[in-house]
């Protein structure tokens, strides 16, 4: 049997028209990076997150520019957009005169007290979020010198100093992050954080690197805490396109058996025995259902000894042998394929199987 995760109950707030917390559904997120004033370019990276399965996107607005090409951006995107604002509480308030459907700030650094008063009430008419993004490498000087080091205890006094901030000025639509590096860190505040508070937490390990560092990162870091019941969305950090970061978001999603988006693909290593070309099967199968919602188990094996058992488990598989393969479907062999024609009939029968799962799905409706 599937663990079964116990969720610590949290708040429920929305960012646009998607819940967070209180048991809602574990959201996933990214941030362009690209120049948000240049309008096409971050438009068509919002499309492309959006058809991976992104369900809220980040934006920096380091200027006022950035803020008027966020107005347009806002008017075209399908998907609910936060502005990430540091230093300067105007740019706040013109994110949330555009439209913003949430705001990403550090109460402490964007201009004193009265301007996080005007910035509170500016998002309480318009019914907007705001995340307190706690980084360990941008803690207060005074905390630092306090703990000698960003620890997790460091940034959750951060933390719960800002959220002393919002809640003076009457506001309690807040999500928290503390994001470091160092992932023991990470899991540690988030630990201490979720003792403290009964807010929302946005999950993240922050800086996690390139595609395979930053995965391994990610994947032990919010997994870990995810496995917990700790969280209500989550960022995986890549110094990557951001759509990867969504690939592996619901990767973990899966892991833990959370969420399912897009099919699962189940190869095998590759050894001596492996006779046709997996590891361009495997990637041109990948690419070709990388936009699927449906989740369906495909097995792609390259030789004869586990091969079969893997295929017949799966709902679509290939067995590889000396310059074919054997198509199974729902634990069936259905025919003999020549290795030049692996990929495209396996992506065919994929195809071909969420089609007809669709339609049963709507003659039970």
């Amino acid at each position: 049997m599937p663990m079964e995760i116990k969720r610590k109950r949290t708040r429920r707030l929305y960012v646009g028209d998607v819940p967070i917390g209180a048991g809602a559904p574990i959201a996933v997120q990214s941030m362009t990076n690209t120049d948000t004033r240049n309008i096409l370019s971050t438009m068509g990276q919002i499309n492309r997150l959006s058809e991976a399965g992104c369900e809220i996107v980040r934006l920096a607005i380091p200027d006022m520019e950035a803020a008027n090409a966020f107005s347009e951006i806002k008017k075209e995107a399908r998907v609910p957009l936060i502005a990430d604002i540091h230093f300067d509480y105007r740019l706040a308030l013109a994110a949330l005169d555009a439209g913003a459907d949430g705001l990403r700030i550090n109460p402490g650094n964007i201009g004193g007290q009265r301007a996080i008063n005007k910035v509170v009430t500016r998002a309480l008419e318009s019914n907007v979020p705001i995340r307190i993004g706690v980084n360990s490498g941008s803690l207060q000087r005074e905390i630092l010198q306090k703990y000698g080091s960003p620890s997790p205890e460091a940034m959750v006094e951060s933390a719960m100093k800002h959220v002393r901030l919002l809640e003076e000025s009457g506001f309690d639509q807040i999500k928290i992050s503390l994001k470091s590096s160092n992932v023991i860190d990470t899991i540690r505040a988030y630990e201490l954080l979720a003792e403290r508070v009964d807010y929302p937490l946005h999950l993240g390990v922050t800086e996690a690197g390139t595609l395979i560092s930053g995965t391994v990162k990610s994947a032990i870091g919010i997994g870990y805490l995810l496995a917990e019941g700790i969280g209500d969305t989550f960022r995986v950090s890549l110094t990557r396109d951001p759509v990867d970061e969504v690939r592996v978001a619901y990767e973990i999603l899966r892991a833990l058996d959370i969420r399912h988006r897009g099919p699962e693909i189940i190869s095998c290593p590759t050894c001596g025995r492996c006779e046709i070309d997996l590891l361009s099967l495997v990637d041109k199968v990948e690419v070709a259902l990388s936009h699927m919602e449906a989740s369906p188990k495909v097995a792609i094996m390259g030789c004869v000894v586990n091969g079969p058992g893997e295929a017949k488990e799966a709902d679509i598989g290939i067995a590889g042998g000396r310059g074919q393969g054997i198509l199974f479907k729902k634990g069936e062999p259905e025919k003999k394929v020549p290795e030049e024609k692996l990929a495209e009939v396996l992506i065919e029968e994929v195809k071909r199987l969420e089609v007809e799962e669709s339609k049963g799905q709507r003659v039970k409706g």
